[in-house]
């Protein structure tokens, strides 16, 4: 079951992008499989179908969707979230050194989080 978190203070097209990937993760959604017209999940999350476009298209350029004019969309594969957060967490020791701040500044300050 799709659905936003009205209390998320991200973008909406984040958040669909965010529960089309999770639907895809969990099994809801398999490779091969069709995805519904952008109208229909428009509805499901009641959003704007632009909006639901905007996230599609985000999973399209994240390999986990193909686009075929008549077709519809289609799930590629399963989301890999060990990798994606692997390369988010290179992105941000990348960042954190053009900064100044080693591995271990970073680590600190997710401890400081928990």
């Amino acid at each position: 079951m799709l659905s936003l978190d009205l209390h998320d203070q991200r973008p909406l097209h984040e958040q669909a992008a965010d529960a089309l990937r999770r639907a895809i993760a969990e099994g809801e959604v398999a490779p091969g499989d069709r995805l519904p017209p952008a109208r229909d999940l428009a509805v499901a999350l009641q959003i704007n179908a632009n909006t639901v476009l905007r996230a599609l298209r985000q999973l399209r350029e994240e390999g986990l969707l193909e686009f075929r004019r008549g077709r519809g969309v289609t799930v590629l594969r399963r989301p890999d979230p060990r990798a994606a957060l692997q390369q988010k967490l290179r992105e941000l020791l990348a960042e954190a050194a053009r900064h100044g701040y080693g591995p271990d500044d970073v680590a600190a300050w997710i401890e400081e989080e928990k």
